[in-house]
């Protein structure tokens, strides 16, 4: 008995979430019904010739019983009833097809919308290559079968009740043992679904891996070529690429088996219907209309058998893009959220901890910063530095404890208001595929062009740029690699500044550059830190002994504040890391 109701269960699954997906089409239902009004015109033209034309059979070479009149009025009635078929197999396919395409739209887009929703934590734990196939590849999969099998889910069962309706009609006991062989067709088709939906699934996955590491090959392609490492990355991608390609192979072997199963199971059954037939005496047209509204029949159930291996594989597919719609959102506005209004008087982090899968980062983080100070994080890597400060613009929340602007816990502010009021350069610097002018008014849309240039030169990017042949309008690449990690970062700059922010948040903001730019970035930097809270980490403590206070993590804590000079005098972590650097 348990054995039964475990076999049952991957096909409710299956069906539930094709459902879920079905669930997309509501705003769509007035196209659904027009779809589903012309699939039983099509249906009804199609089982409709059938009479005519055992009609015609039966009478069209006897001139007493069927004279021209009649003859003309079947020349006539068949070319309306073929007309009105394909009207009704046109407008269907078009009206559900758009119902289907519209719902896989819709979820690609959500699945987008949702990525953009969650954390930077949620990312840091998955590959952006399964991410983007996810996002790309799973949902073409789906767009597939969806559409396909919509059409079918709504148009085959009416062709099939009237071509029923049509074999009853023409010999009830004949139509009643031809149907008893359909039950044996589906068979196959559940024995094989199983298969199909658990080889699917594992062919999205390594599709996926084939993703990611394609990713990686491009983005780390300078690394690859200088460690000589191209056989290997040749030798993992193939390797990859052979796994889908055996996954895929086994679909299509079970797909594939079905077909001429079902042919010959129909088949045998169309040899017993001749023995029927000649035992029975029946007539000649009786014969060939019930024969052609078999072979009429099979198409549909044929299609309907389908619609299960589709929907196995095309769930398998659904399930990973539920699951990133599933995933919860850590971050977000609270229902009663305000707005983050200037000017920001003071920033305090009252007992923060936050950590990763259980394991502490950030230890008991307590630290008030007054409005235009100027706070050096500093400490060796894996201390907590950037941890500390994307908990400002709520990358993440901490797990205990809570961050405050203005006296006020900032997840009380909306996101949009919070992050307006900061200004981000990371060491990682990210240029977007676009001009110049874009990339430096990236955040900042209404940005005029006198601003961008304005930005540009307090950046001391200005300069470079004009060199170039399309200047402002000059398309960076993909992450900036037709510029330099200087001009890069310069740009990234440009971009902070542009936006002008209370708050700035400079994470290594100067460590791509040479010493001549560092020079002039760093005045910028000086310059555009006036009379705004600053927080900038460094490993180079040079570049930070001009900050108002250090403050120095170790092990997710802080150990010690003070300037640069009361730190020195300490003689404690900052005087050891300071006399490791300067080698003194």
């Amino acid at each position: 008995m348990s054995r039964n109701v475990t076999s049952r269960i991957p096909v409710r699954k299956e069906w539930a979430t094709y459902t879920r997906l079905i669930q997309y089409a509501r705003p769509y239902k007035s196209r659904l019904i027009i779809g589903v009004a012309f699939s039983i015109l099509f249906a009804g033209s199609t089982a409709g010739i059938l009479p005519a034309v055992r009609n015609v059979l039966g009478e069209l070479f006897d001139p007493e019983v069927m004279g021209w009149a009649a003859i003309i009025g079947v020349a006539i009635v068949l070319p309306l009833l073929g007309l009105l078929r394909g009207v009704g197999f046109y407008l269907s396919m078009y009206f559900i097809k758009w119902v289907g395409h519209r719902i896989v739209h819709d979820l690609r887009i959500a699945a987008f919308d949702r990525l953009q929703e969650l954390s930077v934590y949620y990312f840091s734990r998955q590959k952006a290559g399964e991410l983007i196939s996810r996002t790309a590849n799973d949902t073409m999969m789906v767009e597939r079968a969806v559409s396909t099998v919509l059409v079918d889910l709504v148009r085959q069962p009416f062709v099939l009740l009237f071509l029923l309706a049509v074999v009853i009609w023409l010999d009830p006991v004949l139509a009643f043992l031809s149907l008893v062989v359909f039950p044996i067709c589906i068979v196959p088709v559940i024995l094989f679904g199983k298969r199909v939906r658990r080889n699917a699934r594992q062919a999205q996955a390594k599709l996926a891996d084939i993703v990611s590491i394609l990713q990686e090959s491009i983005g780390g392609v300078r690394v690859i070529k200088s460690f000589g490492m191209e056989p290997y990355e040749r030798a993992r991608f193939a390797e990859r690429c052979r796994e889908v390609f055996n996954r895929m192979m086994k679909v299509a072997r079970a797909r594939s088996a079905i077909e001429p199963i079902i042919v010959e199971i129909s088949i045998i059954g169309i040899s017993l219907i001749l023995i029927y037939a000649h035992v029975t005496g029946m007539a000649m047209e009786t014969f060939i209309t019930f024969g052609i509204a078999l072979v009429a029949l099979y198409e549909p159930v044929k299609k309907m058998s389908a619609v299960h291996l589709t929907i196995q594989q095309s769930s398998a597919a659904a399930d990973r893009i539920f699951e990133i719609l599933d995933e919860h959102v850590t971050v977000q506005n609270r229902p009663d959220a305000v707005t983050l209004e200037p000017p920001v008087r003071s920033i305090e982090l009252d007992g923060v901890e936050f950590g990763y899968d259980g394991e502490l980062v950030l230890k008991n983080i307590s630290l008030s910063v007054r409005a235009g100070e100027c706070v050096a994080l500093v400490g060796s890597s894996g201390s907590g530095k950037t941890t500390l400060v994307s908990l400002l613009p709520r990358f993440f929340d901490p797990v205990r404890g809570c961050v405050r602007i203005n006296g006020r816990d900032i997840r009380e502010y909306t996101l949009e208001s919070l992050r307006r009021q900061i200004g981000l350069v990371t060491q990682d610097t990210f240029l977007f595929n676009d001009t110049i002018a874009n990339n430096i008014a990236y955040g900042r849309k209404d940005a005029d062009p006198a601003d961008i240039e304005a930005a540009a030169k307090r950046a001391h990017a200005h300069s470079f740029i004009e060199s170039l042949p399309d200047r402002y309008e000059t398309i960076v690449g993909d992450r900036g690699v037709r510029l330099s990690g200087g001009q890069c970062q310069r740009l990234s700059i440009a971009r902070a500044i542009l936006r002008n922010p209370p708050i700035l948040v400079l994470d290594e903001a100067t460590s791509a550059l040479d010493t001549e730019s560092e020079r002039q970035v760093q005045a910028a930097l000086d310059e555009i830190m006036t009379n705004r809270t600053v927080f900038a980490i460094a490993h180079r403590l040079s570049t930070i002994a001009h900050a108002d206070r250090i403050v120095v993590l170790d092990n997710g804590g802080i150990v010690e504040e003070g300037t640069h000079e009361e730190l020195l005098a300490k003689s404690g972590v900052y005087r050891y890391l300071y006399d490791l650097q300067f080698e003194v």
